[in-house]
């Protein structure tokens, strides 16, 4: 049955693409004054990293992160489960387990019909309840624009923290979901996609991480981020810069959803994927014969993407059978060199 309100009709953007740009972000954070030094803080604001990690003992840390968004799919049952899906993501990506969270809602309570609402925290809550965490509590504002998202605790032990800083010269990069996903939510608000590419694309959407990283944590894994709102080369780019090691894609061996590309040439291209794209200026090198679509799939701006693993060359085989054998649909998209620290070339 069709929703009775198409939700992407309510925003101007949708999901991690209506996130301030990296470039504007950059700006307002640079002339604040640097947070208090605190030896607990494994991992803060330094790396720009997936979430944040405070030790509370010797054998404990929590892992702390909150992301929320405007609808990027219709149905709002699908809308709560990405939502949570995206949110929890953060604390697989630190190699943590996620233990509880807050609901965070915005939404026009007079405008909307509340069973939306209600369908909303239906969706997000049965994505917790697969994830094993526990809600317990949440904000809620009446705002003209509705957006849902939420604040994710986890724990992990502080010697097993994966960060997207640590990444070695050797290791190879490993991809756990397709790309493209900015162009196919872009291109359902305009209308653009068929129902089986809406499911397509949401079953992407609102795969846990899960499986990915319980599978990584028995490999010798340097570094993991997930792969959202900046896109692949945003991330890696981070990833990249925070390690002080070079980067290679081959273009080639990424995994895209089937229409991506065609639907970019078709003019369906999110604003958040071009402003990523503008941000890399001088930090990427690309291919020649990579055109502007390709370049820009490869910047676009993911909504639940995947985990983006750097792991020792001898272990990169063992870990992309073991995660394929686990349903994870793995890709080796390239390596690490001492090469051009700090870069990305895309081959």
């Amino acid at each position: 049955m069709k929703p009775s309100v198409r939700l992407t009709t309510l925003t101007k953007k949708g999901g991690c693409g209506c996130k301030i740009g990296p470039a504007d972000l950059a700006d307002v954070l640079r002339t604040l004054p640097p947070a208090a030094p605190n030896p607990n803080l494994l991992v803060g604001l330094d790396t720009s990293d997936d979430a944040g990690v405070y030790k509370l003992t010797d054998d404990l840390a929590i892992v702390q992160t909150l992301d929320f968004f405007t609808p990027i799919v219709d149905d709002p049952y699908d809308f709560g489960q990405i939502a949570a899906t995206n949110a929890i993501s953060d604390v697989y990506a630190m190699g943590g387990t996620p233990i509880t969270a807050l609901n965070i809602v915005a939404f026009p309570i007079a405008a909307l019909d509340k069973t939306i609402l209600t369908e909303i925290l239906r969706g997000a809550g049965d994505k917790l309840k697969e994830a094993g965490v526990a809600l317990v509590g949440g904000h809620s504002i009446d705002d003209q624009e509705p957006k849902f998202g939420l604040a994710v605790t986890g724990t992990v032990h502080p010697d097993k923290v994966r960060a997207n800083a640590g990444a070695k010269p050797g290791d190879v990069l490993l991809l756990t979901k397709p790309i493209g996903v900015g162009i196919y939510t872009t291109s359902l608000k305009h209308g653009k996609l068929s129902d089986d590419e809406i499911r397509d694309v949401t079953a992407v959407m609102t795969t846990l991480n899960k499986t990915a990283a319980e599978t990584m944590a028995d490999f010798d894994v340097h570094a993991v981020t997930d792969v959202t709102g900046f896109g692949l080369l945003g991330h890696t780019s981070e990833m990249a810069k925070g390690s002080d090691a070079g980067i290679v894609i081959e273009a080639d061996e990424v995994p895209v959803l089937p229409r991506a590309k065609e639907l970019a040439q078709e003019g369906h291209v999110p604003g958040g994927t071009k402003n990523n794209f503008a941000h890399l200026e001088g930090d990427v090198t690309f291919d020649p014969r990579l055109g502007q679509i390709d370049q820009w799939v490869l910047c676009d701006a993911v909504t639940s993407g995947g985990l983006l693993i750097s792991v020792s060359a001898e272990d990169a085989n063992a870990l992309l059978i073991a995660l394929q054998n686990n349903g994870v649909d793995a890709k080796r998209i390239g390596g690490v060199t001492s090469d051009h620290p700090g870069h990305i070339t895309v081959r």
